[in-house]
């Protein structure tokens, strides 16, 4: 489950984390317990960038919606 601190990062925050966990786990020289530590916290990571990037696609999507219905009524 993702923690109330991860809910509250931003998506480049969690973008750039993600980035180094990776970095790090391809570097290798961790510990296996280090490993997995990593790969979960790349998951959590993962899930918060993926509800940023589904808001985000919400949002554009309603926009969309919107300006279609806008010219299907005969408007601007």
């Amino acid at each position: 489950m993702t923690s109330k601190v991860d809910e509250a990062l931003g998506y480049e925050q969690a973008r750039d984390e993600l980035i180094e966990v990776v970095r790090r786990l391809e570097a290798g020289g961790t510990t296996l317990e280090e490993s997995l530590a990593l790969w979960e916290r790349g998951e959590e990571l993962a899930k918060v960038c993926r509800r940023w990037l589904d808001g985000a696609r919400a949002r554009l999507d309603a926009a969309l919606a919107e300006e279609k219905s806008g010219e299907a009524d005969g408007g601007e």
